[in-house]
């Protein structure tokens, strides 16, 4: 079974991390993905799950794999 990102629970992000340690602001960010600012707040936020393209995107402005900068975190048994 396959899934897309906005579908995976528990899927956690450092782009706020990783933003900060750069020295980048959410615009800057924004403007380099072509969304909105309001789209990083969410991202960062964990309030939205970006889809394959945008983690592409983020992960390539960061210069790191989509799994560096996105993690899932599974539940415990």
């Amino acid at each position: 079974m396959y899934f897309t990102l906005w579908e995976i629970k528990g899927l956690k992000n450092r782009i706020q991390e990783l933003r900060r340690e750069r020295r980048m602001t959410q615009e800057e960010l924004a403007a380099g993905c072509q969304v909105t600012r309001q789209t990083i707040i969410s991202l960062e936020g964990g309030r939205y799950n970006p889809s394959i393209f945008l983690a592409r995107k983020i992960a390539r402005i960061f210069g790191l794999a989509i799994e560096q900068v996105f993690i899932f975190e599974e539940d415990e048994p």
